[in-house]
């Protein structure tokens, strides 16, 4: 089979590779020539373990290739993937005039059948809006040209996304035709082979789906946050609380592990987008708005813990470790770690910031005003308090004897709860978690 893929973002890229990696020969489009330029050089713009690897030897075989014409890609193709982004706009709904411009670009350029699969995360009803764009621009060429339009959302998270894409939990498909759905039948057959299930649904219920699922992991994360801090304030532990809840097997024990609050590009976007298109509607989404509510004030929990113990921090400084918003990955974008460390800036205090690969990216974010360690060891050279923000694996067995030679005073935040208070306490260290009981 061949396909084409509009956007080489993060789930354009993954997207594009993954199909290659299954034999299926792809043309990834791009309107950035420079990014198109080192994709070709099997450099992508996006950290992703695997990614690099992968792209060059699906490119040396001749199923990947990269390319800033979307005419490159048409011929004997049978589905054209859009996935160019959707960031929020300022009122929270998506933006999609990337989607929108594709569509005007298919239009004008298609040839012959093919069926219109979006990937990108949009509200319900863009997929008849692309429809409608393309359908018009046919007409203005005065040419008949069947076409169709599926919607196939992406669950891949970050750090994991090769994992995620090979071997998904569900592939879901929205098609309102059956030549439509025989060719995604087609393209996704290895993954039916591996029994993996598709599911097969209404274009506007697989839009909705993609929202619905990132709503409820948010609503997780957001509700065991509110317990972490339930037992701050009541002296339980939320690691027993989480544990005796998650053998529930209605309930499970995935997404409850407490921290200061969840980011990216995903979980904050989608619950924004979802709550303004149900308010466009004339709904209001109570349970989605006070996830997002909370979530916002669970990113400056760390903050106040720090104001709490020093109560002036004017002149202090802190050593932070992590600044993507999870590990294996160098996305900051929305990163509780970005909203602490302006906040501590904003009281007057110093940063040393280490992320082994975020600071590219925070550098841009922040600039002079943190300093940026060659290490986690450095990070904490000189500092008032360790702030652990992202668990990345080389942050959970770190020589406690080095830190407490290069901190001024003992004292660690853990805002993932990874470390043991009570090994810290025997250490000499003073230590905050989030809903740890330290007795």
């Amino acid at each position: 089979m061949k396909i084409t893929v509009v956007g080489t973002g993060y789930v354009g890229l993954v997207t594009g590779t993954c199909f290659a990696e299954t034999g299926v020969t792809v043309t990834c489009v791009d309107i950035d020539s420079e990014k198109m330029n080192r994709l070709k050089m099997a450099q992508p713009s996006i950290y992703e373990p695997g990614l690099e690897t992968m792209i060059r030897r699906n490119a040396e075989k001749g199923r990947l290739f990269f390319t800033t014409k979307l005419e490159d890609g048409l011929d004997n193709c049978e589905a054209i993937f859009i996935a160019v982004g959707t960031p929020p706009l300022e009122d929270g709904s998506a933006d999609l005039s990337s989607v929108i411009e594709v569509a005007h670009e298919i239009g004008k350029k298609l040839k012959e059948y093919v069926v219109i699969v979006t990937k990108s995360t949009v509200p319900v009803g863009t997929s008849e809006v692309i429809r409608h764009i393309i359908q018009e621009e046919i007409d203005l060429r005065h040419e008949e040209i069947y076409f169709d339009v599926a919607s196939n959302p992406e669950f891949l998270k970050e750090g994991d996304a090769i994992d995620d894409f090979l071997r998904p939990e569900r592939i879901v498909i929205g098609t309102d035709s059956d030549d439509a759905e025989d060719i995604m039948r087609r393209l996704y057959k290895p993954f039916i082979l591996n029994q993996h299930p598709i599911l097969f649904m209404d274009i506007a219920s697989a839009e909705l789906t993609k929202y619905a699922a990132n709503a409820m992991l948010a609503t997780r994360i957001s509700f065991i946050n509110e317990i972490a801090n339930l037992c701050d304030i009541l002296g339980a532990d939320i690691n027993l609380v989480r544990k005796g809840i998650g053998s529930d097997s209605r309930i499970g024990n995935k997404f409850l592990y407490p921290g200061i609050g969840y980011g990216g590009s995903c979980f904050p976007k989608d619950t924004k987008a979802l709550i303004r298109t149900a308010e466009q509607k004339g709904y209001t989404p109570n349970v989605i708005k006070a996830v997002e509510y909370t979530n916002e004030l669970q990113k400056a929990i760390l903050f106040k813990k720090i104001k709490e113990h020093f109560n002036n921090i004017s002149g202090m400084t802190f050593s932070v470790w992590g600044l993507s918003f999870k590990p294996q990955t160098d996305d900051t974008r929305e990163s509780p770690a970005m909203v602490i460390i302006r906040l501590m800036l904003e009281a007057g205090a110093k940063v040393r910031a280490y992320d082994p690969a975020g600071m590219p990216e925070a550098k841009v974010k922040l600039g002079d005003s943190v300093y940026f360690a060659t290490d986690p060891y450095d990070a904490a050279t000189g500092a008032d308090a360790l702030v652990l923000v992202t668990e990345w694996a080389e942050f959970r067995l770190p020589d406690w004897e080095e830190i407490s030679k290069r901190l001024k005073s003992m004292v660690v935040f853990d805002g993932r709860n990874i470390y043991d208070p009570l090994e810290l306490r025997r250490m000499g260290f003073e230590y905050y978690g989030i809903g740890r009981r330290l007795n």
